[in-house]
């Protein structure tokens, strides 16, 4: 208000005493702009500090203090007078600068989203925060002793005891019944919300403002789920007779703990090679500097501010944040010398670097991805390579005959990957979409529904919980999860244009980036500073020819 205040009495003096004409339509939002960041930057820095403290911490004290600067900050953009005249900008039509007019459009995504009355908002907020706490400090049990994340996926990776197998995905599910509860009523109030702003529920309204469309998501996700059926459905019949060869049971008597991770998302290591041999002597934190570095886009300030290494307290799993959008760019993990978090880091990085590498004369309001499927897309290019026969041959410094027993399996590591992970989306994407649509149904066994439909896994008989509940990203990252599957897509259309255009290589067969600047130097120079400054899918046509297509990731994984 006070932004919009200030407005129109510099208008006021201008007329009356000076004489002169009034501001005009663009004048008027570049001021509201610059006014704007002026106040919300200072806010963003500290929230960010603030949640980062409380990650590593788990302290109830930090999480209420992130509680509080959210809501401070979701405060400025629910200002019903400010809104107001950002709608009046948007539909006058009259914002030429394509800069400003996309500043203009991004923060009326951002205010429109927020347009909650104050005590809706508080409770939206805190019950979130008191869930993403929750999530942060409980410890599954077995047989009575409490087990971390990563003590738990080591038995499904290695336990051949289906008992014990079971005991410890049990465990993995015990945080769903302690939330349950509490996630339902976030998704009412924030459908209430959505409700209150002429959308139909907060899916829609979240992908909306999040300049998606339902219908084009519903249409690419139908594709997927025909396009992959059969191969899926191929490949995972031959990883069920693995498994139950290797649990010493029949194939018909293989259950969800059988897999190798708690949601069945992540690449059972089934074949005659286990990658993490590779890995388990070496630093995955050295490595991936060391990689990161050799195509131009170094990480150790990035590095040196993370915080890298499981204990009590700290939020179990892995996220990179950008806290002030001039540098200060930090990782957590909970590193282990694996395969699975030699990616994750390789990941996360990809994360780091298109904060860190971003364009600092680009706007502060579009220093950021195009999207957040665009940053997922870097993630998971980079992700990709810790399973690569070729970048493992160089990293690890690796003889010929062993790269050569890396990739007898890594092609079919690869597609399983791919496939799993494809599978296991369409569940998150569908079942997300009806739990908004329709909160008080039976979620629990619309959960086991969408698992057996999409990754024909069984649901154990008689199973009443809501497993569902146990994934962290329906509170604290609602409505998102579709966008790494968009985030595949892209890294396979990325991959194709570098190996076609940049590198110039008639097929990607040795391609490892490795010491590639050319790669760092064409996604530092049409992905990471372009930041905001264009819709999605036109920062994609700039830099690979072409908008959005599934056809490379099909080429690449399906075909």
């Amino acid at each position: 208000m006070k932004i919009l205040s200030n407005l129109i009495m510099m208008s006021a003096v201008c007329v009356l005493v000076f004489g002169c004409a009034p501001i005009t339509k663009e004048q008027q939002m570049q001021k509201f702009v610059t006014a704007h960041v002026q106040k919300i930057k200072p806010m963003d820095k500290e929230t960010n500090l603030a949640w980062w403290d409380a990650a590593i911490s788990g302290k109830a004290e930090d999480y209420d203090k992130v509680s509080k600067l959210t809501l401070k900050i979701r405060r400025v953009y629910s200002d019903t007078e400010e809104f107001a005249f950002l709608k009046e900008m948007k539909e006058s039509g009259q914002i030429q600068d394509a800069v400003l007019a996309r500043q203009s459009e991004v923060l009326y995504n951002a205010y429109l989203r927020n347009q909650i009355e104050p005590e809706l908002l508080k409770q939206i907020v805190d019950l979130g925060t008191e869930i993403e706490k929750n999530f942060s400090i409980f410890r599954g049990t077995i047989e009575g002793k409490k087990v971390t994340d990563n003590e738990i996926k080591e038995i499904l990776k290695t336990e051949t005891d289906s008992a014990k197998r079971k005991l410890a995905w049990l465990a993995s599910k015990q945080v769903g019944v302690e939330v349950a509860e509490d996630i339902i009523r976030l998704v009412k109030l924030r459908n209430k919300a959505a409700r209150k702003l002429g959308f139909d529920n907060y899916h829609t309204m979240s992908l909306t403002t999040g300049e998606q469309n339902v219908e084009e998501l519903d249409r690419i996700f139908n594709e997927l789920y025909e396009l992959t059926n059969k191969p899926f459905a191929d490949l995972k019949a031959d990883l069920d007779r693995m498994l139950a060869a290797k649990c010493g049971i029949a194939v018909t008597e293989l259950m969800p703990w059988h897999y190798h991770d708690p949601f069945f998302q992540e690449t059972p290591m089934v074949y005659e090679l286990d990658l993490d041999t590779y890995y388990k002597d070496k630093d995955v934190k050295e490595l991936g500097a060391s990689f990161y570095d050799g195509i131009g886009l170094g990480v150790e300030s990035v590095l040196a501010n993370s915080d890298l290494y499981e204990r009590e307290g700290k939020n179990p799993h892995a996220f990179c944040t950008d806290i002030d959008k001039e540098g200060d760019v930090r990782v957590l993990c909970n590193l282990k010398n694996n395969e699975s978090w030699m990616e994750t880091l390789l990941h996360e990085l990809g994360h780091a670097v298109y904060n860190k590498y971003s364009e600092p004369t680009v706007p502060y309001l579009l220093r950021e991805p195009a999207h957040a499927f665009t940053t997922e897309a870097i993630a998971m290019f980079f992700g990709r390579l810790s399973r690569n026969p070729a970048w493992m041959q160089q990293m690890l410094k690796l003889s010929d005959e062993q790269r050569a027993e890396i990739e007898k399996v890594s092609g079919k590591y690869m597609q399983l990957k791919q496939l799993i992970f494809a599978r296991w989306d369409l569940v998150m994407y569908n079942f997300e979409k009806q739990l908004y649509a329709k909160p008080e149904q039976d979620l629990n066994s619309l959960w086991w529904q969408m698992v057996e439909k999409y990754q024909l896994v069984k649901k154990p008989q008689g199973r009443n919980e809501p497993d569902w509940a146990a994934k962290i990203h329906f509170t604290v990252a609602p409505c998102y999860y579709h966008n790494y599957m968009l985030g595949e897509l892209f890294a396979s259309q990325l991959h194709h244009y570098l190996v076609q255009n940049v590198l110039k290589l008639e097929s990607d067969d040795t391609v490892s980036y490795v010491g590639q600047s050319k790669a760092g130097d064409f996604l530092t120079e049409k992905v990471f500073e372009a930041g905001n400054l264009y819709h999605w899918n036109e920062m994609i046509e700039r830099a690979t020819g072409e908008k959005l297509t599934p056809k490379y990731f099909v080429t690449q994984f399906v075909r």
